[in-house]
């Protein structure tokens, strides 16, 4: 594990990273979930895909990675920008994007962009969690705030006031002009049981992006974990593709 300093509007962000096949010339980012960490794409993908330098990140406020302000997606690429210029990675890059991580690779603007089920397509809230937001808005309206862990999100229960600001910017963003405008290959890995980010979002994506691929497979929102060779199978497919256009 090491850690680069990032300067970003008048904040210092220390984020955490590993690299892996150091000696490799060709780049590929992994940016993990909202509430997950560096960790986890590397357990999935640490012995997949030889040919490529990997580079694991911890987004900041995730694993060991600083966060001391509230950020929107677009923050996230932006610092992400300015770390991959500190370690030689921001020319010609192929970044893969789970959930969250999707959107912060979106706006990378990767030659190769690789999203895993990713975020960025609004999802219909069912009529439950419309009337749980309806209360807590009243109830913090008769000043019982301090009764948020009641009403918010699972992802959201156990941040700092920093990170829960953060969730709430960045958990409603509608990505669809971002993905209409990206002008790439993309390749679209979702498991068919995805509840997290549904099937139907990817179709969208898929229609939005002019040169992108959908495949689905079995499992849910971690379907990769089980699944990483046959991913890392469609990424070198997709890369070798691009080499011979």
């Amino acid at each position: 594990m090491a850690i680069k300093s990032i300067q970003y509007k008048q904040q210092t962000f220390q984020i955490s990273y590993e690299l892996v096949n150091p000696e490799k010339s060709k780049t590929l980012i992994f940016l993990h979930g909202w509430g997950s960490n560096k960790e986890l794409m590397k357990k999935a993908f640490e012995k997949q895909l030889d040919a490529f330098r990997h580079v694991y990140i911890d987004l900041p406020g995730f694993g060991n990675s600083t966060c001391n302000r509230p950020l929107v997606t677009e923050d996230y690429a932006n610092i992400l920008e300015l770390f991959l210029a500190q370690i030689n990675a921001n020319q010609d890059h192929i970044i893969l994007g789970h959930s969250f991580g999707g959107k912060v690779a979106l706006l990378l603007n990767p030659q190769i962009l690789i999203l895993v089920g990713s975020a960025g397509i609004p999802v219909p809230k069912p009529f439950k969690i419309k009337a749980k937001i309806a209360l807590f808005k009243m109830v913090k309206f008769v000043g019982l705030s301090k009764l948020r862990s009641l009403f918010v999100a699972e992802d959201a229960k156990k941040l700092s006031e920093i990170m829960y600001q953060t969730f709430k910017n960045v958990v409603n963003e509608d990505f669809r002009s971002e993905f209409k405008d990206y002008s790439g290959k993309a390749l679209l890995c979702w498991g068919k049981d995805d509840t997290a980010t549904p099937l139907f979002t990817a179709e969208k994506i898929n229609k939005l992006i002019r040169d992108s691929r959908l495949v689905v497979f079995e499992g849910d929102h971690y379907f990769f974990m089980q699944q990483a060779d046959a991913v890392a199978k469609q990424i070198e497919t997709t890369v070798l593709a691009s080499l011979h256009q």
